[in-house]
Protein backbone atom coordinates (compact mmCIF):
# COMPACT_ATOMS: atom_id res chain seq x y z
CA UNK A 1 0.00 0.00 0.00
CA UNK A 2 2.73 2.47 0.97
CA UNK A 3 4.69 1.52 -2.14
CA UNK A 4 1.69 2.42 -4.31
CA UNK A 5 1.30 5.75 -2.49
CA UNK A 6 4.96 6.65 -2.96
CA UNK A 7 4.77 5.62 -6.62
CA UNK A 8 1.76 7.90 -7.15
CA UNK A 9 3.49 10.81 -5.44
CA UNK A 10 6.60 10.32 -7.57
CA UNK A 11 4.53 10.20 -10.75
CA UNK A 12 2.65 13.36 -9.75
CA UNK A 13 5.91 15.18 -9.04
CA UNK A 14 7.38 14.14 -12.40
CA UNK A 15 4.31 15.39 -14.28
CA UNK A 16 4.36 18.67 -12.37
CA UNK A 17 8.01 19.28 -13.25
CA UNK A 18 7.35 18.60 -16.91
CA UNK A 19 4.32 20.89 -16.90
CA UNK A 20 2.07 18.08 -18.04
CA UNK A 21 -0.28 17.61 -15.10
CA UNK A 22 -3.18 15.41 -16.18
CA UNK A 23 -6.58 15.24 -14.47
CA UNK A 24 -8.00 11.75 -14.80
CA UNK A 25 -11.72 11.16 -15.11
CA UNK A 26 -13.37 9.98 -11.87
CA UNK A 27 -13.63 6.21 -11.43
CA UNK A 28 -17.10 4.81 -11.81
CA UNK A 29 -18.50 3.58 -8.50
CA UNK A 30 -19.13 0.13 -10.00
CA UNK A 31 -15.37 -0.27 -10.56
CA UNK A 32 -14.36 0.58 -7.00
CA UNK A 33 -13.24 -2.49 -5.05
CA UNK A 34 -13.35 -2.46 -1.26
CA UNK A 35 -9.96 -3.80 -0.17
CA UNK A 36 -10.48 -3.13 3.54
CA UNK A 37 -9.49 -6.23 5.44
CA UNK A 38 -12.16 -7.60 7.70
CA UNK A 39 -11.34 -8.30 11.30
CA UNK A 40 -10.78 -11.99 12.11
CA UNK A 41 -14.04 -13.76 12.88
CA UNK A 42 -13.00 -14.38 16.47
CA UNK A 43 -12.60 -10.59 16.95
CA UNK A 44 -16.07 -9.70 15.66
CA UNK A 45 -18.20 -8.21 18.42
CA UNK A 46 -15.24 -7.82 20.82
CA UNK A 47 -15.54 -4.25 22.02
CA UNK A 48 -16.22 -1.85 24.88
CA UNK A 49 -19.27 0.39 24.86
CA UNK A 50 -18.59 2.69 27.78
CA UNK A 51 -21.30 2.75 30.44
CA UNK A 52 -20.14 5.78 32.40
CA UNK A 53 -22.51 6.48 35.27
CA UNK A 54 -23.90 2.93 35.33
CA UNK A 55 -24.13 1.06 38.64
CA UNK A 56 -23.18 -2.60 38.83
CA UNK A 57 -25.77 -5.01 40.17
CA UNK A 58 -25.06 -5.87 43.79
CA UNK A 59 -27.04 -9.13 43.84
CA UNK A 60 -24.83 -11.20 41.50
CA UNK A 61 -23.40 -14.23 43.32
CA UNK A 62 -19.78 -15.42 42.98
CA UNK A 63 -17.09 -17.30 44.89
CA UNK A 64 -13.82 -15.65 45.85
CA UNK A 65 -10.33 -17.15 45.67
CA UNK A 66 -10.86 -18.78 49.08
CA UNK A 67 -14.07 -20.50 47.97
CA UNK A 68 -16.33 -18.22 49.99
CA UNK A 69 -19.74 -17.22 48.60
CA UNK A 70 -19.68 -13.50 47.88
CA UNK A 71 -22.22 -11.10 46.44
CA UNK A 72 -20.73 -8.54 44.07
CA UNK A 73 -22.19 -5.73 46.15
CA UNK A 74 -20.41 -7.06 49.24
CA UNK A 75 -17.06 -7.02 47.45
CA UNK A 76 -17.61 -3.51 46.13
CA UNK A 77 -18.80 -2.03 49.44
CA UNK A 78 -15.35 -1.20 50.82
CA UNK A 79 -15.87 2.56 50.65
CA UNK A 80 -12.92 2.80 48.24
CA UNK A 81 -12.64 3.28 44.47
CA UNK A 82 -12.40 -0.11 42.76
CA UNK A 83 -10.71 -1.31 39.60
CA UNK A 84 -12.75 -4.07 37.92
CA UNK A 85 -10.97 -6.33 35.43
CA UNK A 86 -12.27 -9.24 33.33
CA UNK A 87 -9.59 -11.91 32.98
CA UNK A 88 -9.15 -15.65 33.55
CA UNK A 89 -6.47 -18.03 34.75
CA UNK A 90 -5.82 -19.99 31.52
CA UNK A 91 -5.62 -16.94 29.25
CA UNK A 92 -2.67 -17.66 26.93
CA UNK A 93 -1.25 -14.14 26.74
CA UNK A 94 -3.49 -11.07 26.87
CA UNK A 95 -4.58 -11.35 30.52
CA UNK A 96 -1.05 -11.71 31.83
CA UNK A 97 0.17 -8.79 29.70
CA UNK A 98 -2.71 -6.61 30.86
CA UNK A 99 -2.32 -7.44 34.57
CA UNK A 100 1.47 -7.18 34.36
CA UNK A 101 1.04 -3.66 32.98
CA UNK A 102 -1.46 -2.78 35.70
CA UNK A 103 0.78 -4.02 38.53
CA UNK A 104 3.81 -2.25 37.02
CA UNK A 105 1.88 1.04 37.12
CA UNK A 106 0.55 0.35 40.63
CA UNK A 107 4.10 0.01 41.92
CA UNK A 108 4.92 3.52 40.67
CA UNK A 109 2.15 5.40 42.46
CA UNK A 110 1.96 6.30 46.15
CA UNK A 111 -1.61 5.02 46.56
CA UNK A 112 -1.73 1.68 48.38
CA UNK A 113 -3.80 -1.29 47.26
CA UNK A 114 -6.20 -2.16 50.07
CA UNK A 115 -5.81 1.18 51.79
CA UNK A 116 -6.64 3.67 49.03
CA UNK A 117 -8.31 1.47 46.41
CA UNK A 118 -9.32 -2.10 45.64
CA UNK A 119 -9.22 -4.43 42.64
CA UNK A 120 -11.85 -7.01 41.72
CA UNK A 121 -11.00 -9.48 38.95
CA UNK A 122 -13.95 -11.43 37.58
CA UNK A 123 -12.95 -14.57 35.70
CA UNK A 124 -14.41 -14.78 32.20
CA UNK A 125 -14.23 -18.57 32.32
CA UNK A 126 -17.13 -20.23 34.20
CA UNK A 127 -14.96 -23.36 34.46
CA UNK A 128 -12.29 -21.49 36.43
CA UNK A 129 -11.74 -22.92 39.91
CA UNK A 130 -10.98 -21.18 43.17
CA UNK A 131 -7.59 -22.94 43.27
CA UNK A 132 -6.58 -21.57 39.88
CA UNK A 133 -7.62 -17.99 40.60
CA UNK A 134 -5.93 -18.22 44.02
CA UNK A 135 -2.65 -19.04 42.26
CA UNK A 136 -3.33 -16.18 39.85
CA UNK A 137 -3.81 -13.78 42.76
CA UNK A 138 -0.65 -15.02 44.46
CA UNK A 139 1.37 -14.43 41.29
CA UNK A 140 0.33 -10.79 40.87
CA UNK A 141 0.52 -9.91 44.56
CA UNK A 142 4.04 -11.33 44.54
CA UNK A 143 4.86 -8.95 41.69
CA UNK A 144 3.34 -6.07 43.65
CA UNK A 145 5.68 -6.92 46.58
CA UNK A 146 3.44 -5.51 49.30
CA UNK A 147 2.13 -8.48 51.35
CA UNK A 148 -0.12 -6.28 53.50
CA UNK A 149 -2.25 -5.60 50.39
CA UNK A 150 -3.59 -9.18 50.18
CA UNK A 151 -7.13 -8.23 51.17
CA UNK A 152 -7.21 -5.44 48.61
CA UNK A 153 -7.48 -7.70 45.54
CA UNK A 154 -10.38 -10.14 45.17
CA UNK A 155 -10.65 -12.77 42.42
CA UNK A 156 -14.15 -14.02 41.65
CA UNK A 157 -15.45 -17.09 39.83
CA UNK A 158 -19.09 -17.64 38.93
CA UNK A 159 -21.70 -18.88 36.52
CA UNK A 160 -21.62 -17.92 32.86
CA UNK A 161 -24.87 -16.00 33.35
CA UNK A 162 -23.44 -13.83 36.14
CA UNK A 163 -20.14 -13.28 34.34
CA UNK A 164 -22.00 -12.11 31.26
CA UNK A 165 -24.17 -9.86 33.43
CA UNK A 166 -21.11 -8.07 34.85
CA UNK A 167 -19.57 -7.74 31.38
CA UNK A 168 -22.83 -6.35 29.96
CA UNK A 169 -23.14 -3.81 32.76
CA UNK A 170 -19.59 -2.66 32.03
CA UNK A 171 -20.35 -2.57 28.28
CA UNK A 172 -17.75 -5.25 27.50
CA UNK A 173 -18.45 -7.82 24.80
CA UNK A 174 -16.24 -10.86 24.32
CA UNK A 175 -16.24 -14.16 22.43
CA UNK A 176 -15.29 -17.76 23.08
CA UNK A 177 -13.08 -19.41 20.46
CA UNK A 178 -14.06 -23.11 20.65
CA UNK A 179 -11.28 -24.24 18.33
CA UNK A 180 -8.58 -22.70 20.51
CA UNK A 181 -10.54 -23.07 23.77
CA UNK A 182 -9.93 -19.47 24.77
CA UNK A 183 -11.82 -16.26 25.39
CA UNK A 184 -11.25 -13.27 23.12
CA UNK A 185 -11.75 -10.04 25.02
CA UNK A 186 -10.65 -6.39 24.94
CA UNK A 187 -7.71 -5.17 27.03
CA UNK A 188 -9.56 -2.73 29.25
CA UNK A 189 -10.68 -2.25 32.82
CA UNK A 190 -13.15 0.02 34.59
CA UNK A 191 -12.64 2.25 37.61
CA UNK A 192 -15.66 2.47 39.91
CA UNK A 193 -16.58 4.98 42.60
CA UNK A 194 -16.96 3.78 46.21
CA UNK A 195 -20.69 3.41 45.55
CA UNK A 196 -20.12 1.11 42.55
CA UNK A 197 -20.71 3.63 39.76
CA UNK A 198 -18.58 3.34 36.61
CA UNK A 199 -16.38 6.44 36.48
CA UNK A 200 -13.55 5.69 34.04
CA UNK A 201 -12.18 3.16 31.54
CA UNK A 202 -8.49 2.59 30.88
CA UNK A 203 -7.31 0.70 27.81
CA UNK A 204 -4.26 -1.13 26.55
CA UNK A 205 -1.46 -3.15 28.10
CA UNK A 206 0.50 -0.31 29.70
CA UNK A 207 -0.99 2.34 31.95
CA UNK A 208 0.77 5.59 32.68
CA UNK A 209 1.12 5.91 36.48
CA UNK A 210 -0.18 9.50 36.43
CA UNK A 211 -3.30 8.45 34.52
CA UNK A 212 -3.94 5.52 36.87
CA UNK A 213 -3.44 7.67 39.95
CA UNK A 214 -5.65 10.53 38.77
CA UNK A 215 -8.36 8.07 37.69
CA UNK A 216 -8.45 6.55 41.18
CA UNK A 217 -8.44 9.95 42.88
CA UNK A 218 -11.21 11.23 40.61
CA UNK A 219 -13.29 8.09 41.15
CA UNK A 220 -12.82 8.31 44.92
CA UNK A 221 -15.11 11.36 45.02
CA UNK A 222 -12.55 13.26 47.07
CA UNK A 223 -11.92 10.47 49.59
CA UNK A 224 -8.44 9.70 48.25
CA UNK A 225 -5.64 12.14 47.49
CA UNK A 226 -4.63 15.59 48.69
CA UNK A 227 -5.82 19.14 48.02
CA UNK A 228 -3.04 19.41 45.45
CA UNK A 229 -4.45 16.36 43.63
CA UNK A 230 -7.87 18.00 43.45
CA UNK A 231 -6.24 21.16 42.13
CA UNK A 232 -4.52 19.08 39.43
CA UNK A 233 -7.85 17.48 38.51
CA UNK A 234 -9.31 20.96 38.12
CA UNK A 235 -6.65 21.71 35.51
CA UNK A 236 -6.51 18.27 33.85
CA UNK A 237 -9.49 16.31 32.53
CA UNK A 238 -9.49 12.81 31.08
CA UNK A 239 -9.30 12.75 27.28
CA UNK A 240 -10.92 9.48 26.17
CA UNK A 241 -9.57 9.79 22.64
CA UNK A 242 -6.00 9.97 23.95
CA UNK A 243 -6.47 7.70 26.96
CA UNK A 244 -4.80 10.18 29.30
CA UNK A 245 -5.38 13.34 31.30
CA UNK A 246 -4.91 16.49 29.25
CA UNK A 247 -4.77 20.13 30.39
CA UNK A 248 -7.94 22.24 30.29
CA UNK A 249 -6.83 25.64 29.03
CA UNK A 250 -9.85 27.55 30.34
CA UNK A 251 -9.50 26.23 33.89
CA UNK A 252 -5.76 26.88 33.89
CA UNK A 253 -6.41 30.47 32.73
CA UNK A 254 -9.01 30.93 35.47
CA UNK A 255 -6.63 29.57 38.06
CA UNK A 256 -3.79 31.73 36.76
CA UNK A 257 -6.05 34.77 36.77
CA UNK A 258 -7.11 34.04 40.35
CA UNK A 259 -3.51 33.50 41.44
CA UNK A 260 -2.51 36.75 39.74
CA UNK A 261 -5.30 38.64 41.50
CA UNK A 262 -4.25 37.18 44.86
CA UNK A 263 -0.62 38.10 44.24
CA UNK A 264 -1.61 41.66 43.28
CA UNK A 265 -3.85 41.92 46.33
CA UNK A 266 -1.04 40.70 48.57
CA UNK A 267 1.38 43.22 47.11
CA UNK A 268 -1.08 46.12 47.53
CA UNK A 269 -1.82 45.06 51.10
CA UNK A 270 1.91 45.03 51.87
CA UNK A 271 2.38 48.51 50.38
CA UNK A 272 -0.63 49.84 52.28
CA UNK A 273 0.73 48.51 55.60
CA UNK A 274 4.18 49.94 54.87
CA UNK A 275 2.60 53.32 54.11
CA UNK A 276 0.69 53.29 57.42
CA UNK A 277 3.92 52.62 59.31
CA UNK A 278 5.70 55.55 57.65
CA UNK A 279 3.01 58.18 58.35
CA UNK A 280 3.37 58.28 62.19
CA UNK A 281 7.15 58.68 61.82
CA UNK A 282 6.78 61.72 59.58
CA UNK A 283 4.43 63.41 62.11
CA UNK A 284 6.86 62.86 65.00
CA UNK A 285 9.79 64.37 63.13
CA UNK A 286 7.83 67.56 62.41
Amino acid sequence: MLRRVFHSLALGAALAVSGGIVCAAPVDSSEIVDRTERAPKRMEGVDVEEKLGATLSTALAFKDELGRDRLLGEVLSSGLPTIVTLNYSDCPMLCSMQLNGLVASMKQIDLELGRDYRIVTVSLDPKDTTERVARMKSRYLSMYSRPESDAGWTFLTGSEQNIQAVAAQLGVTYNYNEKRDEYVHPAAFAVLTPSGVVARYLYGLEYHPKTLRLSLIEASEGKVGSSLDRLILYCFHYDASEGRYAPVAMNIMRLSGGAGALALGGMLTGLWRAERKRKPLSKTSS
